[in-house]
């Protein structure tokens, strides 16, 4: 599939992800983390941005920033090329030290911004590393809270969003850190056309006078089929092979109901899941007129694998 261009807004505001290529670890020791940041805060005095949250974890880094003037494409490429040589030069390696281009998703500034910065500092939460956001070094979250101080990372935005009273921001923002990895993955990577995270309305005003239309926001193949099924025997403890033979139980039953509206939801055919289930399609067209209201179930199984992607991600 031939990668978009990148859309690149002034004053708009991205969620950026770099990973280390073939998952390899980019951070290996503190002396690290410290020089990605340093190269960080010298692009951000050399091409004025705002960064609003980083975090950065072994093998990949997170960062949240507004582009002012200067293209992001300029100040990512300046960021991961200056460490990159870095990095091979101390530990004397040679190639590509991120995985491909950097991820950026242009964001709906005053619809994420708050759920963004939430997501970031609780990464290394979700990834089991740290037991809260606090315990975890190599995040802007300390500066948030007034722990730490740097100029780098531009809290005041954030907390005048909180409260005008520095005091309160900062207790209304540890508040709003509290449960903190209570954001699911799946929200955050709910993007239109790869590229853009937030509604309708945000992305007709991103395309307004572009030869480019956004292609459907639904979530066509999102999933295999084989990914949902083993989601679906899990909830009925069942096996996927029940699902796909001939069984009768009624927790099997409702598994291929299930399976069927969530697929159908997914954008597969009816033949399509008429083949996976080995079933007839006229079967398959009873499942989904005759399922009773499951679309609770289905939210909670479109949302588990959505994690377990992000989590794979992360």
């Amino acid at each position: 599939m031939a990668r978009k261009p990148r859309i690149e807004v002034a004053d708009a505001l991205y969620h950026v992800l770099c990973r280390g290529n073939q998952k390899q670890n980019v951070f290996r020791s503190k002396s690290d983390f410290v020089r990605y940041l340093d190269i960080v805060a010298h692009y951000k005095r050399r091409y004025p941005f705002s960064l609003y949250a980083y975090v950065l974890m072994k093998n990949h880094v997170h960062l949240l920033i507004e582009m002012k003037e200067t293209p992001l494409s300029k100040i990512m490429q300046g960021i991961n090329q200056r460490y990159t040589m870095y990095f091979n030069k101390k530990y004397q390696m040679v190639g590509h030290l991120f995985q491909g281009r950097y991820k950026a998703i242009l964001c709906d500034k005053d619809e994420y911004l708050l759920t963004l910065v939430k997501y970031i500092h609780a990464n290394p939460v979700r990834a089991g590393v740290a037991e809260s956001p606090e315990a975890y070094p190599w995040s802007s979250h300390a500066f948030y809270l007034g722990v730490r101080e740097d100029d780098c990372v531009d809290v005041a935005r954030v907390l005048e969003i909180f409260s005008q009273d520095p005091e309160k921001a900062v207790q209304l923002y540890a508040a709003h850190m509290e449960d903190a990895a209570s954001v699911p993955g799946e929200e955050m990577y709910k993007i239109v056309d790869q590229r853009i995270l937030g509604n309708e309305r945000f992305v007709d005003t991103v395309f307004l006078g572009r030869n480019e239309r956004p292609k459907t926001t639904k979530r066509r193949h999102e999933y295999t089929l084989e990914e949902v099924a083993r989601e679906v025997a899990h909830i009925y403890n069942i096996s996927v092979h029940d699902l796909r033979g001939k069984s009768k139980e009624e927790k099997v039953l409702m598994g291929r109901k299930l399976l069927s509206v969530i697929a159908k939801e997914l954008e597969y055919k009816g033949t399509e899941i008429a083949t996976f289930l080995g079933k007839d399609p006229a079967t398959i067209s009873k499942y989904l007129r005759d399922t009773p209201d499951i679309q609770e179930e289905m939210r909670g199984v479109l949302e588990r694998l959505g994690s377990q992607r992000v989590n794979n991600q992360v």
